[in-house]
């Protein structure tokens, strides 16, 4: 059976995610364009949605947890702008 992980746990794993994401080193060959690195750095930013998505919805989640939650979700955001669409 599958362990419950606390919802402040988490929240700092899905932060650690998207630090993961802004350190994955940029392919040398195409950059940015890289398939494979994109890849990466979505699955990354899907595994933090993930880990959060449900936590605003439970009975236990306060106003705090659901602040973080949007934040996560406005971090992951930035990240992709900044990693993916640096131009824009």
């Amino acid at each position: 059976m599958a362990k419950l992980i606390p919802a402040a746990e988490r929240i700092l794993r899905a932060r650690a995610l998207i630090q993961q994401a802004r350190e994955l080193p940029v392919p040398a060959d195409l950059g940015r364009n890289d398939i494979h690195y994109i890849a990466l750095v979505k699955d990354f930013f899907r595994q933090a949605k993930d880990l959060v998505k449900f936590i605003s919805m439970t009975p236990t989640a306060t106003a705090e947890m659901k602040a973080e939650v949007k934040a996560i979700y406005a971090e992951i955001e930035q990240a992709d702008r900044e990693i993916l669409h640096p131009s824009l």
